[in-house]
């Protein structure tokens, strides 16, 4: 029987958002209905398909720790700070979402039950398997982890088929594209390959935690019109990285 991850077949999935794709370039506003309600638009479509959709957001739009930290300020804290940003954008497509019609749970690594519910691994699959779109905020609850990481272990955790990392870039590149017009996009990439070349696809926990557990990667390019939504519903878009490339 074919690969599923080959024909891009997906049941379920996690979809890694960048924090800072919510804001409008140029503008002071930290997160941009209009941005956020797009996101919200393609999940739905995705999720109509009867895709099962978990998503982690980074919280980069508000704040980053590993910045902060650099400038003076405990690294520890700076991160709680952080994981609290990942939390407001959680909150900001649950709402999106709820408002298109699409039953959506927030689960945080850090208890805040008047806002979200803990996250407990049975729960959020049981949430998945009725039909509701899960969102993964508070990073993994832990300082100097980043979200890409929380991404890897979260879709270990639930059994997701694939990573849908959401960038600026179209997909993996043997060099970096925008400083060497050169520089060759792979439509599949393995994981020892982009150890030796040193490819930067997930920070080295999160590409350990996936390479680990065989968890397959795609990156794609978010900007793409319709891509979020493509790449949910399998698809081929971006670079699928995987254990073996033939």
């Amino acid at each position: 029987m074919p690969d599923p991850i080959l024909r891009r077949n997906f049941k379920r999935v996690v979809l890694k958002l960048s924090g800072e794709a919510l804001r409008e370039p140029g503008s002071h506003d930290n997160i941009s209905p209009e941005i956020v309600g797009d996101m919200a638009r393609q999940i739905k479509l995705a999720h109509q398909a009867g895709i099962e959709i978990a998503v982690v957001v980074g919280g980069g739009n508000f704040w980053r720790g590993i910045s902060a930290s650099g400038r003076g300020m405990d690294r520890a804290t700076a991160d709680y700070m952080g994981m609290l940003a990942t939390v407001m954008n959680s909150l900001a497509l649950q709402s999106m979402l709820e408002d298109m019609g699409v039953p959506t749970r927030v689960q945080t690594a850090i208890e805040m039950k008047n806002v979200a519910e803990p996250f407990i691994r049975r729960k959020a699959m049981r949430h998945l398997e009725l039909g509701r779109v899960v969102i993964f905020g508070a990073g993994t609850g832990n300082p100097f982890f980043s979200t890409d990481t929380t991404a890897a272990l979260r879709a270990s955790e639930i059994g997701a088929d694939v990573i849908l990392k959401a960038t600026k870039v179209d997909g993996v590149y043997d060099a970096d594209p925008v400083t060497n017009p050169e520089a060759k996009r792979y439509e599949r990439v393995s994981y020892q390959e982009c150890i030796e070349r040193d490819l930067k696809v997930l920070d080295s926990t999160a590409f350990s935690l996936c390479r680990d557990n065989a968890k397959p990667i795609i990156v794609f390019d978010m900007k793409a019109e319709d891509n979020i939504r493509r790449a949910l519903i399998g698809e081929p878009v971006g670079t699928l990285v995987t254990a073996e490339v033939d």
